[in-house]
């Protein structure tokens, strides 16, 4: 065998490796799109369809995440506003995008079936954290909403830890701020209310965002992209050493 073919065995056989590496994460990222376009298409379903009954008490423990998120529900109840909590959050969410800073309005809402839900009513800027700027919005008595079901927020590495006495909240976690204000029974998962007016404007509802992002197959073309790169650099190598 000439020399300078031996002189590729080795480069040769790393290039197929890598190059099957990339392959199989560009397949991967492919399947990932699959599952990303069902969810997708899943959540879409769930938030766009009419407003069902929110799920019995009774149910409540043995609900998944998986089951229930973004499902549009309606509920009754009357609000605890003395118990209200204020999740600080860097963006509204009303637009993709947006980096109006402000705090989430979390009230619990007593469930005339019995049990709490805590409801995320909506958005409010720096200025309107006191309830005493937003007194018109406070919905006294019973009341009647839509909205949808979420789970609650994961946190991660960057997230400061809630401090509930202190009033300092993170993250949408029901279970933490309802065992705060000695709620029970209390559902694991909260309701984003839909946007409606409410007198005085605040809080704004309707703080979802559905555009969630799915950018599986730019990864995919990424990979391939790197795998023939990659067969590019061998072949030029290769020609070189000929």
């Amino acid at each position: 065998m000439p020399s300078h073919r031996k002189s590729l065995i080795w480069p040769a056989a790393w290039t197929c490796l890598a190059c099957a590496i990339l392959v199989w994460l560009g397949v991967w990222q492919l399947q990932r799109l699959a599952w990303k376009e069902k969810i997708i298409g899943e959540i879409e379903t769930r938030a766009k369809a009419p407003p069902q009954q929110l799920p019995p008490l009774a149910a409540w423990p043995d609900l998944r995440p998986d089951d229930y998120a973004y499902r549009h529900v309606e509920v009754d109840g009357t609000f605890l506003n003395d118990d209200e909590a204020l999740v600080f959050t860097p963006s509204s969410g009303r637009t993709a995008g947006s980096q109006d800073s402000g705090y989430l309005v979390l009230t619990p809402l007593r469930l005339k079936s019995g049990g709490f839900v805590i409801v995320n009513r909506g958005f409010v800027s720096l200025d309107r954290k006191d309830q005493s700027s937003r007194t018109a919005g406070l919905i006294e008595g019973e009341t009647h909403l839509t909205g949808l079901m979420r789970p609650p927020e994961a946190r991660n590495y960057f997230t400061p830890p809630d401090e509930p006495a202190a009033g300092r909240y993170f993250t949408r976690d029901p279970s933490l701020i309802a065992a705060h204000f000695g709620l029970a029974p209390a559902a694991p998962f909260s309701v984003d209310a839909d946007d409606v007016p409410l007198p005085g404007g605040w809080p704004k509802g309707g703080t979802t965002l559905l555009n969630i992002p799915n950018n599986h197959f730019s990864y995919a073309l990424t990979w391939f992209g790197l795998a023939l790169t990659l067969l590019g650099v061998f072949a030029a190598f290769a020609w070189q050493k000929r």
